[in-house]
């Protein structure tokens, strides 16, 4: 895990919003659950959700490595907005 503060999902998010998955910025917020099979399982398989990333779970404010997921494809799908983050 990377040390040092602030997110340590950052650099990651950043490639997975990079231009051949801008494609995905297209879905409506209410259609964002679609991608928990896709993007939704690769977040906490490669961000360490499964192997206790604890300081990521609850930076997210989720206890469930699923739940977290999703608060960060909906981050994800608001930045690329040019949204500000919902706080929890």
């Amino acid at each position: 895990m990377p040390g040092g503060g602030g997110c340590v999902c950052r650099d990651r998010t950043t490639s997975i919003a990079s231009p051949s998955n801008r494609d995905r910025a297209a879905i409506a917020e209410s259609g964002l659950i679609g991608l928990h099979f896709g993007l939704g399982a690769w977040i906490p398989n490669n961000l360490g959700l499964w192997k206790g990333n604890r300081a990521l779970l609850e930076a997210k404010g989720e206890a469930q490595a699923d739940d977290a997921s999703m608060v960060i494809v909906a981050a994800v799908w608001r930045r690329e907005r040019g949204m500000a983050p919902k706080v929890h």
